[in-house]
């Protein structure tokens, strides 16, 4: 597809109206890294910034793909699911952006937009690998809000407007959508790498045998989904500033430490975890690398800009998951 991104000229009626008449954009820059929605850093002539995020068909690089019933992480992305989760991270103190104003009518553009404060560009990934001391701070500032988060439990895993509704699934062990999840992953991976399709009933017994000593449990916490320090952005103040929560979800709390552990890597101790059930977590550890080799293959066969990166990433999960064989 022709992807058309935003211009200046077609913010003048939302800066106008939004901002006001004296308002003035200075400059109009699409930030990198997005890959379901647009991620715009606005700058005013009086040197005043704000960062603008764009629901639309253009900025949404994935292709569909077969999904699991009751799956709570799939549809992460829009307006709707950024306004309901801000405000429960809000409510158990996590710092994010602040929400200046949130469009879902199509007033100014045929997308829904969401205007929140711009904290910088300084994203924890980045302070990491510069100066592992000075990430010490704001790495432990984020392990309290992730236990404040981690301890928020519920009854239901599910999205939390649909929990809010009472539309949860009700049925369903959570550890029996991720086997499903992990088991459709590995069947469209394997229709598309030679070395998978031969591993496949292999990858499929390891997956069911994991599955098969992980123990009930009926109580679940907030959590991200996606959590990496590429996620979390530093203020000149040294606070932690979580982005990209459209995922957030009540469920185990195992699959946020299972990315937490992939992602921090050495850093991961400083963030002091709470108690983890082991077989959960080495189940969706796991069900992880399968998702990193499915997701980034499928992405790889569209227009998205960074395909060499995908394929990498594919590769690096395809030797993992097969070691672990």
């Amino acid at each position: 597809m022709t992807r058309g991104f935003l211009q200046p000229g077609d913010l003048h009626d939302f800066v106008r109206a939004e901002l006001g008449a004296d308002q003035r954009l200075a400059a109009l820059d699409r930030l990198s890294g997005g890959s379901k929605k647009g991620v715009y850093r606005l700058t005013f002539d009086d040197a005043m910034t704000a960062i603008l995020y764009v629901w639309a068909a253009g900025e949404n690089y994935w292709p569909p793909s077969s999904t699991v019933p009751g799956d709570p992480f799939i549809d992460a992305s829009g307006a709707e699911l950024f306004a309901t989760n801000h405000a429960a991270l809000s409510a158990v103190g996590v710092r994010t952006p602040q929400l200046f104003m949130l469009d879902r009518d199509g007033r100014y553009l045929d997308a829904d937009l969401a205007l929140v404060e711009d904290v910088g560009a300084l994203r924890l990934e980045a302070l990491l690998e510069r100066d592992a001391v000075a990430a010490t701070a704001p790495l432990s500032a984020l392990g309290d809000a992730l236990r404040r988060m981690h301890t928020s439990t519920g009854p239901h895993y599910g999205k939390l407007a649909l929990i809010a509704a009472g539309e949860a699934p009700q049925d369903r062990r959570a550890e029996d959508i991720v086997v499903d999840r992990a088991l459709r992953h590995l069947d469209a991976a394997a229709a598309r790498d030679a070395r998978l399709a031969d591993a496949h009933d292999r990858i499929g017994a390891h997956v069911r045998d994991l599955a098969a000593v992980v123990m009930p449990r009926a109580t679940y916490g907030l959590v991200h989904g996606e959590l990496g320090p590429d996620h979390v952005l530093v203020t000149p103040a040294g606070e932690p500033v979580v982005i990209d929560f459209e995922g957030l979800t009540y469920f185990d709390v195992e699959w946020d430490h299972a990315w937490l552990m992939m992602r921090f890597g050495d850093a991961y101790p400083t963030l002091r975890p709470i108690d983890l059930g082991a077989d959960r977590l080495e189940l969706y550890r796991y069900a992880q690398v399968l998702s990193l080799i499915e997701g980034p293959l499928r992405i790889a066969d569209t227009d998205f800009p960074d395909r060499g990166w995908m394929l990498s990433l594919a590769e690096w999960n395809i030797g993992k998951a097969l070691a672990a064989l």
